[in-house]
């Protein structure tokens, strides 16, 4: 990863359990088959169940149902993820996801929805920030 990138000393971040990541617009949270069985064992639930009541096929991938009118995710309940222990990936790295990281507006544009991003957060370092990059581009490529 490059070192002279415009967050290079780190960006403050700690996530609230607010729930607005999960809620607000139509998308997609995409999930793969080792994140399915993931979620169907915490939940406790056999794989074809937790297809048939959660997940969406949009095109030849799997993306979570949302739950309408306000787009919420399937998941979110009072402001809480009820699979948090095993959330996908998506869910695991957000804030730090590439179109956030961009530019410096980009991550000021995600803080005005992202209560946790602000001055006093801890600071996260660029490290932790590659890694989670890395975490979200071997997901990517392995479902490619």
């Amino acid at each position: 990863m490059n070192e002279k990138v415009w967050y290079a000393e780190g960006l403050p971040f700690s996530c609230t359990g607010c729930g607005k990541c999960c809620t607000g617009s139509p998308g997609y949270v995409w999930i793969d088959e080792e994140e399915i069985e993931e979620m169907a064992a915490f939940l406790r639930i056999p794989r074809a169940l937790f297809m048939r009541k959660y997940v969406r096929r949009v095109g030849s991938r799997h993306s979570l149902v949302e739950k309408k009118p306000h787009y919420d995710c399937i998941f979110l309940k009072e402001n809480q993820c009820e699979v948090y222990g095993a959330r996908p990936t998506q869910c695991r790295t957000f804030p730090f996801w590439p179109q956030n990281l961009s530019s410096k507006k980009a991550w000021e544009e995600t803080a005005k929805q992202c209560e946790g991003i602000h001055k006093e957060a801890e600071l996260i370092p660029l490290k932790t920030i590659e890694t989670t990059q890395l975490v979200q581009i071997r997901r990517h490529e392995k479902n490619q």
